[in-house]
Order: C-alpha cells, then structure tokens, then sequence
C-alpha cells in the first residue's frame, strides 16, 4: 500500500513539469485524499491486529477450558463406570444374600423383637433411676444445707459458751481460789463453788460471801436468757444427822441447791423456767472422801449452763 502511494506521488512529480496547473491541483488533491484513506486503514488494521490477538487469546483460553472439561467428563465417566460395576457386583452380592437370608431374618425377628423390648425395659429402668437419684441428690443438697446450718449453729453456741465462761470468770474473779472455779467442757460451762464459800457445816443458809458471788453470777445470767441453768448440790461421804426434819444427804444437797435458785430469783431479769434444782447427794464425787481435803472438794454447788438445743434438734430430726 505505502509503495503505492509512493509511486503515485513520484508520477505526480514527473507530470508536474508537464502538465497543467489545475491537474496538479487534482492530482495533489487525490493524493491526500489517498493518504487520509490510508492512515485509516492502518489504524482498521492496528485494531483488527488487537483483536485477532484477543480472539486468540481467548481461543486459547477456551481451548484450555475445553480440555479441562473434558479430562473431567473423562474422569466422571470413570468413576461413573466403576459406581455401576461397583453396584452390579452389590447387587449381585445382595441378590445371593437376599436369597439366602430369608430364614435366618425371620428366625432372628423374634429374638430381635425380644432384645427391643429388654432395651425398652432398660430405659425405663434407667429413667426411673435417674429420678431417684434425682430427687437423692436433691435430698442430699438439703442436708447438706441444714448440716452446714447445724455447724454455724454449734459454731455460734460454742463462741456464746465461751464468751459467757469468759464473762462469769471476769464476774467472779474475786471468789477464783476462795473455793471458786469456772471452766468450759464439752460446750458447756460449769461453776464449782465449794461449801467452804457458801454454807455453814449442816446448813443450806448462804453466807455473805457466797450470796455475793451467786448475785454477781446472777447479772451474767440475767444477760443470757437462753441459757439452760442446772444448780446441782453435792455432799461427801458422812451420812447427815443435823436436822430430824432432813432424811439425809439428799435432802442437805436437794436443799442447798434450791437456796442458790432462790438467791438467783431475785434478780427479776432470770427467768425462773431456765433454772432447775437437783440434789446429787454424796454420789457424784469429784474427789476422794478418804481425806479431809477430798471431802471438802465434794461438798459443792456447781451451776452447769446449758446452750438450749432446740434449734439445733430441729435441724437433726429433720437431716
């Protein structure tokens, strides 16, 4: 095309020195004409050059496509094939199975229907265990519950009981080693006041000082109104012969111990249904009456205190 026009325009030179002014004019017009029309030929071919490179490029790429497509559909139809062979021969097995099963399926249909009802059984048994463990463990939980209620209890009687030893022992501190002792057993505080402090030899009069010391126990009292109070006489060994009105040592404890409840009664705040009075006479013995000093240690009153339980025995009847 370029050579073309380059001959063109070369005849046009030549003929320019012979020709006339208005064919050089048209010829030099065509000429142009020419060259506009071959540029947009060159940029039609450029473009059609890009095109045919994308055409290629995606025949490429489709090409591509195709053969993976096709390794596939090769590959499905493998496994195609080897599903129907691999069937045929199921088939064939379960077919030889089917035939030869028949009696052994209804042989084992009673037995199956045997072993669905023991499972059967079995989880109701299951299920009812379930619930009873259940409602034990349950149980258990609220036991534990008023166990652990039943310990703060004791815990907290135990604390009062020594609180209460601790403020009768700073109550009589004065009375300590004058035949006097106080001390906490078992959660219980005893006060053991010998006769020495309190009675005459035959009396159940209670002297001055032994009034003192029950008065003062009697404040501590009045401040713990759920405290059980067991006054409990003692005597030794020698059989009582002072009053013909008294049979005995019985009579001398019983007696001894009921002065102290009415000393304690006079202080308005004691509530007469804690106390309670008991005569133990010469048998329960904290030391031997084969001597002088023996026989003064038996000859007491000891005051027991007493946490009321009732709380607590309510919390066991019901573990």
């Amino acid at each position: 095309m370029i050579k073309n026009i380059a001959c063109i325009a070369l005849v046009g030179l030549v003929m320019s020195s012979c020709v006339s002014s208005k064919v050089y004019k048209d010829l030099e017009s065509k000429y142009a004409n020419l060259k506009r029309e071959n540029r947009k030929l060159e940029d039609e071919y450029g473009e059609l050059k890009k095109a045919g490179q994308a055409d290629k490029l995606a025949m490429d790429q489709l090409h591509d496509q195709y053969e993976k497509t096709r390794a596939e559909r090769d590959e499905l139809q493998r496994n195609y094939d080897a599903a129907v062979a691999n069937y045929n021969n199921l088939k064939q097995s379960y077919d030889a199975l089917e035939k030869n099963s028949s009696a052994a399926i209804a042989a084992n249909s009673k037995k199956n229907r045997e072993l669905l009802r023991q499972l059967e059984d079995k989880e109701r048994t299951l299920a009812q265990e379930r619930n009873r463990l259940d409602t034990l463990q349950r149980d258990l939980d609220a036991r534990s519950k008023r166990v652990d209620e039943l310990e703060g209890l004791i815990a907290a009687k135990d604390a009062k009981m020594q609180a209460l030893k601790t403020a009768i022992s700073n109550a009589l501190r004065n009375f300590e080693g004058k035949g006097l002792t106080v001390e906490e057993r078992n959660g219980k505080v005893y006060i053991s006041m010998e006769n020495k402090l309190l009675f005459e030899s035959g009396s159940w009069a209670v002297g001055t000082q032994g009034r003192k010391a029950v008065k003062q126990l009697g404040e501590v009292l009045a401040q713990n109104t759920d405290i059980a109070v067991l006054i409990e006489g003692h005597t030794d060994n020698v059989p009582y012969t002072g009053n013909a009105q008294l049979s005995g040592n019985w009579d001398l404890s019983t007696k001894r111990a009921t002065a102290i409840v009415n000393i304690l009664l006079e202080n308005g705040q004691i509530d007469a249904q804690n106390l309670t009075a008991a005569g133990r006479g010469e048998f329960a013995p904290v030391a031997s009456n084969d001597t002088s000093d023996g026989k003064g240690k038996n000859r007491r009153i000891e005051v027991i205190l007493t946490p009321k339980l009732d709380e607590i025995t309510k919390l066991l009847n019901d573990i």
